[in-house]
């Protein structure tokens, strides 16, 4: 009798383990958890809504412009996406000690847009939306991220 149990219960593990495979065998589980940027997938799954209304920037009375561009340089360093951090940080380290406070104003309601908005925006993948199609920041940030000097981009330090 204990044999026979012992083999039934063979039996049923390896049926349960043939109906298991057989449900592993979907497209779904196949599929890229993480596609690479600027492929087909990375694009569609990554778009933001159109009828979402832009981010309302959080109200910071009385902060310095020194503050402000030091934070700045921190929120361009820590986006959470290692493409969005390199871009950011790159750029900040460049052009925020030249910027006027108006302009870095301007790129801390640019920072507040979803990471990769930014990102493909900066690349060209996407057309921004018209609060930021003629800005001459988004611009100047295009043109860093094209990097036609072709200059080796790391991190900088914080």
């Amino acid at each position: 009798m204990l044999r026979q149990f012992s083999r039934t219960g063979f039996t049923l593990s390896r049926q349960l383990a043939r109906s298991r495979r057989e449900i592993s065998f979907t497209a779904r589980l196949f599929a890229d958890p993480w596609p690479l940027p600027h492929t087909p997938e990375h694009l569609a799954s990554t778009a933001t809504p159109s009828d979402v209304a832009p981010p309302a920037p959080l109200p910071r009375p009385n902060e310095s412009v020194d503050t402000l561009r030091a934070r700045l340089i921190y929120q361009s360093r820590k986006r959470g996406t290692l493409e969005s951090d390199l871009l950011l940080s790159t750029f900040a380290r460049d052009h925020l000690s030249t910027m006027s406070e108006a302009e870095m104003r301007e790129y801390d309601k640019l920072l507040d847009e979803p990471d990769w908005d930014i990102y493909y925006w900066a690349t060209s993948k996407r057309t921004p939306p018209e609060r930021w199609e003629n800005s001459p920041l988004l611009e100047r940030l295009r043109v860093h991220a094209r990097n036609e000097g072709k200059v080796v981009r790391v991190m900088p330090a914080l």
